[in-house]
C-alpha cells in the first residue's frame, strides 16, 4: 500500500502502483474527466503514472496553470502528428507550451508552410483528437534514442539527445507519432475539443542566428468550443489595444531602422508620460529614504566579470568595446547592480547607516535576437526603475516588505487589480546555473517566502525561475482583458556583496557582509508603458495622460480666445493644446475623441463673452459650461482622487 496525502491534509491508503487518474475516479467520475495532470511530491506528472511510494498528491484541472501547460504541450504533439501526416519527411525541433498556447519549430524542407495551410492542419488535429489516442510514455536508452532519430534523419532531435544523460530519456507516442519528450501529457487526445492555429513565424534553431531558420507554428487549444470563442473575441480586443498600434496613434514612440532594431525613440508626448511615471516613483522613493544616483552607460569588462554577468550573458550580449589602449575593454551596461555595488563600496559604512537605498532610472542594453523583438515589450535598450538596498540581515524582511508595499501601491493607483506573486526559486536539480552557497540561497528563499506570507499575498512557487545570483518575487498581473504580464520584481542577493567584498562595521566593531535587495516595481519603463497602454487601451488616468484637454474654437474668430484659455490652463498645471485647424467643429471633435483626450473644451461667442468653456468628456458627451477656474478645480479633484493614498 501507499499513503496519499491530499491538499486538505487528508491521508488515504491505496494499492501500490495506482495512478492519479484512478485516484480521481475514487472521488468522482466528473473529477476524473476534468483532471489533466497530477502533482506528485511537488512534480507535475502524467495522470497515468503509477505511484509506488507515499506521496503528497494534487490534481490539476483547466483552471490551474499546471493543467493548462500539460494540455497545451500535449496539443503541440497533436499538431506535430498532423504535420507529419500532411507533410511526410518533416523534421521537428522543439514544441513547448507557452503562456497562451504552444508552438512547434519545424523544418519542412523545400516546402513552405503558409497561413493557407493552417485550416487543414487544424482539421487534421481535430480528426486525430476524436480518435481518442492515448499518450504513451516509454523509457529508452540514449543509444536507442540516437538510433531512432538518426535512422529518421532528424538532426534536430539527434542534437537534443546529445545533450541528455542516459537513463533520463523518454519517448511519448500518440497515434502514429512518436516524439522525444519528458512530459507530462494528457491521458489522451479526446480532451482536446477546439483548436486554433494563430500564427506562423521564423525562428533560428536554438535561438542562434548562425543556425538554420525553422518555421514556428503557434496554436492554442481548449477543452470546450465556448472557451475558444471567448478567446477569439479577446484576440480581437487585443488587436485594438496593441501598444504598437495605439502608441503610434497617440504619438508616444517610434522606431527607426537607421537607429537600430529594438532601440525605441520616445516622442514628446511619450516622453512626457514616461517622465510623469518616473516623477511618481521618485516621490514614493523619497518618502522611503532612497537616494538617487546616476551611473555610466558602459563599464569595464572586469566589472561584469566580477559580478558574474559576463559569464552568464556575455556571449549573448553586445560584444566588448575595444579602446586604443591595448587590453582595455568596455561593455554596454547590461545591469545597474554592479555599478551600485561600487557606489556602496566607495566609502566605509557603519551598521547604524544601514539600510543604504540607492535608486536609478538606469538604461541597460541586451542583445536580444531580432526575431524576439516586439514593440516596447522586448527591446535591446531599456530603462529600469532600478534600486538596490544594502541592509543588515536582521533588516532584510522589513525592507523586503516595504518594497512589496511600493509595488502594491503602484498597482492600486494604476488599477492593476488582479495579480499573483510568483516566488521564483532556483532549480534544485541544476544548481550549477547559480552562484553562491546553499546556506545563503536557503536564507534568501526563506526571507522571500516569509515576507510574502506576512503581506498576505496570493503566491505561486516556480522552481528554476530565480536569477542566477538569488531568488525573487515576481508580480504576475492580469490586464483588463485577462492577459497575464510579469510586472515588477524584488530579489534577495547574498552573493554580489561577497563578489564585490562589500562590508559594514557592526556593533561588535567587526566587519560584516550586507544583504542586497534588487527591486524594480515597474520592471522597465518600456515594458511597463506597453502593458499600461494595452491595459487601458490608451485611455490613461487623467494624472498621467500627456494631454488632459484640447480647446476647440468653433471658428477662426475665436482662435485668440482658445489660445488664451490654453495659456490659463497651462499656468494652472492643466495640460492642454489648441486645435484650430480649418476643419468643421464636428470633425475636430470626432478626431480628438479618437486620440483619447479626456476633455474637449468648445469655445465660441458665448464662452468668450462669459470667459467660460463648454466641456465634453471623452466617451461621455456634454458636461455643461464651466468657468475656467471651475474646470481647473474639477480636473484637480479628479487627479487627486486618482492618486489618493487611500484604498
Amino acid at each position: 500500500m501507499v499513503r496519499i496525502k491530499f491538499p486538505d491534509g487528508t491521508v488515504k491508503e491505496f494499492d501500490r502502483g495506482i495512478t492519479g487518474l484512478e485516484i480521481a475516479r475514487t472521488i468522482s467520475q466528473r473529477l476524473a474527466d476534468e483532471a489533466l495532470a497530477a502533482g506528485i511530491n511537488g512534480k507535475v506528472c502524467d495522470l497515468l503514472q503509477p505511484i509506488n511510494e507515499d506521496a503528497e498528491f494534487k490534481l490539476f484541472k483547466w483552471d490551474d496553470e499546471e493543467g493548462k501547460r500539460t494540455f497545451w504541450h500535449s496539443s503541440s504533439h497533436l499538431m506535430a502528428e498532423a504535420l507529419e501526416a500532411l507533410f511526410p519527411g518533416i523534421k521537428f525541433g522543439i514544441g513547448p507550451s507557452i503562456e497562451s498556447g504552444f508552438y512547434y519549430d519545424v523544418d519542412a524542407g523545400d516546402r513552405i508552410i503558409t497561413d493557407a495551410d493552417l485550416k487543414k492542419i487544424e482539421d487534421k488535429m481535430l480528426e486525430f483528437a476524436r480518435e481518442k489516442q492515448a499518450f504513451v510514455c516509454r523509457h529508452v536508452s540514449k543509444d536507442e534514442a540516437m538510433k531512432t532519430y538518426t535512422q529518421k534523419g532528424d538532426q534536430y532531435k539527434v542534437e537534443l539527445i546529445g545533450d541528455l544523460q542516459d537513463g533520463t530519456i523518454t519517448f511519448y507516442t500518440n497515434g502514429n507519432f512518436t516524439d522525444l519528450c519528458r512530459g507530462p501529457h494528457l491521458p489522451g487526445t479526446e480532451q482536446i475539443k477546439a483548436v486554433k492555429l494563430t500564427a506562423i513565424a521564423g525562428a533560428y534553431w536554438r535561438g542562434n542566428e548562425k543556425n538554420k531558420m525553422l518555421t514556428r507554428i503557434y496554436g492554442i487549444t481548449f477543452p470546450k468550443k465556448k472557451l475558444l470563442d471567448e478567446y477569439l473575441v479577446m484576440l480581437e480586443e487585443a488587436k485594438k489595444r496593441d501598444h504598437r498600434k495605439v502608441g503610434k496613434e497617440l504619438e508616444l514612440f517610434t522606431f527607426s531602422q537607421k537607429v537600430g532594431q529594438g532601440l525605441p525613440l520616445w516622442l514628446p508626448k511619450g516622453t512626457a508620460l514616461r517622465e510623469r511615471l518616473e516623477t511618481f516613483l521618485r516621490n514614493l522613493q523619497k518618502k522611503d529614504g532612497y537616494s538617487q544616483v546616476i551611473t555610466p552607460h558602459i563599464g569595464q569588462k572586469e566589472l561584469y566579470v566580477t559580478s558574474g554577468h559576463y559569464a552568464k550573458y556575455g556571449a549573448d550580449s553586445f560584444q566588448p568595446i575595444k579602446t586604443p589602449q591595448e587590453g582595455e575593454e568596455f561593455l554596454l551596461k547590461p545591469m545597474n547592480c554592479p555599478h551600485h555595488c561600487e557606489i556602496y563600496r566607495s566609502k566605509p559604512h557603519s551598521y547604524r547607516e544601514l539600510p543604504v537605498r540607492l535608486a536609478e532610472f538606469g538604461t541597460v542594453y541586451r542583445y536580444e535576437q531580432s526575431g524576439e523583438l516586439h514593440g516596447l515589450t522586448r527591446v535591446r535598450g531599456f530603462t529600469q526603475d532600478d534600486a538596490h538596498i544594502f541592509c543588515r540581515p536582521d533588516q532584510l524582511k522589513e525592507e523586503f516588505c516595504k518594497v512589496i508595499d511600493i509595488v502594491l501601491y503602484i498597482f492600486r493607483i494604476l488599477k492593476f487589480e488582479d495579480y499573483t506573486a510568483q516566488v521564483s526559486l532556483r532549480d534544485p536539480d541544476d544548481r550549477e546555473k547559480y552562484i553562491g552557497s546553499d546556506e545563503n540561497w536557503e536564507k534568501a528563499e526563506t526571507a522571500i517566502i516569509e515576507a510574502a506570507a506576512e503581506k498576505g499575498l496570493k503566491t505561486i512557487v516556480e522552481k528554476g525561475e530565480a536569477a542566477f545570483y538569488g531568488p525573487k518575487l515576481d508580480f504576475m498581473v492580469k490586464d483588463a482583458i485577462g492577459r497575464k504580464w510579469q510586472l515588477g520584481t524584488i530579489q534577495v542577493d547574498y552573493n554580489l556583496p561577497e563578489r564585490f567584498e562589500l562590508e559594514y562595521i557592526g556593533s561588535d566593531d567587526k566587519r560584516h557582509r550586507p544583504v542586497m535587495i534588487h527591486r524594480a516595481p515597474f520592471g522597465s519603463m518600456e515594458r511597463f508603458v506597453a502593458v499600461l497602454i494595452e491595459h487601458t487601451g490608451g485611455k490613461f488616468p487623467l494624472w498621467l495622460i500627456p494631454e488632459q484637454a484640447v480647446v476647440l474654437p468653433v471658428s477662426e474668430k475665436y482662435n485668440d480666445y482658445a489660445a488664451k484659455v490654453a495659456r490659463t490652463l497651462d499656468r494652472q498645471n492643466v495640460r492642454s493644446t489648441v486645435d484650430d485647424r480649418n476643419e468643421t467643429i464636428g470633425k475636430r471633435i470626432r478626431e480628438n475623441e479618437m486620440k483619447k483626450i479626456p476633455y474637449l473644451l468648445i469655445v465660441g461667442e458665448k464662452e468668450e463673452q462669459a470667459e467660460t468653456v463648454a466641456v465634453r468628456r471623452q466617451g461621455e458627451g456634454d458636461k455643461g459650461t464651466l468657468s475656467i477656474n471651475d474646470f481647473v478645480a474639477m480636473v484637480d479633484a479628479e487627479v487627486n482622487g486618482e492618486i489618493s493614498d487611500s484604498d
